[in-house]
């Protein structure tokens, strides 16, 4: 592992019984970097995360934390990192600072300190005003600021959060988000998180996609997006798979129904449109060109649509 490494996974596995949650994935995440995990709900990124903050022993394989051995050194790791949870892990009968204190001597701080460390932390995340009010008072998106507060009192190199816009509204993750940009840029620390928004995985400088445990793309954005090939095109028709033998046969292009829609990627889509419809009088309904998205990504790479995944919310 180099000094530039932040954390190291290699050939990790977790089985719970007879079910793969992680089938031996592989990535390395590099200092000062905002790494997202992104994929469905149950693909193994909370499982992935309990790991690396030494929650849950692998079945096999190593993960690292700036070179430390997550099983072998969990004390040194846990000194290196700071976690905020999906569910809330701050105290509502306690206020802010009163939080922040407890947390404090988790890691040994007493005193002076402590005292700054608090201080310096209600006033970077704006909660200076409220540090005497009961968190349980406190909007969702004032607490969720608290726990980036307390995951980030001892000063760690590596923030780890699962899921972090859970509960928030638009403009909450919009300010979660700005204190996770200025935080690595002032402090240069280095952010992994875990999340099922697409639009959050495309604020970050690179991403893993994780589907059933597996490990199915790797890389920024923009460089997994370019992938795609073209434009995605998609047809509204009136027989979607007849259409798709047609366009096959008379423009030898790889389509495919998703969502009752066709859909196919072309290197110059929005000039091919008018052909399109010449082609197929009568039998096309409507036709929508756009640039690749990382939806589009993991339909290319795992050949499921990305929501279809979602576990329905009876099924958690």
């Amino acid at each position: 592992m180099t000094s530039a490494t932040a954390v190291e996974v290699r050939d990790l596995t977790r089985s719970y019984g007879e079910r793969k949650a992680l089938g031996g994935i592989s990535f390395d995440v590099q200092a000062g970097e905002i790494f997202a995990l992104l994929g469905p709900n149950g693909g193994g990124k909370t499982t992935l995360l309990r790991i690396l903050s030494t929650l849950l022993p692998p079945s096999a394989g190593r993960a690292a934390v700036f070179g430390l051995d997550v099983v072998r050194e969990p004390g040194a790791v846990r000194r290196k990192i700071g976690v905020v949870f999906q569910s809330q892990h701050v105290d509502g009968k306690l206020t802010p600072a009163e939080n922040l204190r407890h947390h404090g001597h988790l890691y040994g701080m007493r005193g002076r300190e402590l005292r700054e460390r608090i201080g310096e932390s209600l006033d970077r995340f704006g909660l200076a005003d409220r540090h005497a009010d009961l968190v349980e008072t406190l909007s969702g998106g004032l607490r969720r600021r608290l726990e980036l507060a307390k995951g980030l009192l001892h000063r760690p190199g590596l923030l780890l959060l699962d899921e972090p816009s859970t509960g928030l509204d638009p403009g909450a993750r919009r300010d979660l988000w700005d204190h996770l940009s200025r935080l690595r840029g002032q402090n240069n620390i280095t952010i992994l998180l875990s999340t099922h928004l697409l639009d959050e995985a495309e604020r970050c400088d690179r991403l893993a996609i994780l589907h059933r445990g597996e490990i199915v793309a790797v890389g920024s954005a923009d460089s997994l997006k370019k992938e795609i090939g073209g434009e995605v095109i998609l047809i509204e028709a009136r027989t979607p798979e007849r259409l798709c033998e047609q366009l096959r046969e008379k423009f030898s292009v790889d389509p495919s129904v998703v969502g009752g829609k066709v859909r196919f990627e072309h290197p110059r889509g929005h000039a091919f449109i008018p052909q399109l419809v010449e082609a197929f009088p009568g039998e096309i309904q409507s036709v929508m060109v756009s640039e690749p998205t990382l939806e589009d990504v993991f339909l290319h790479r795992t050949g499921h649509q990305f929501w279809e995944e979602m576990p329905s919310p009876r099924q958690g």
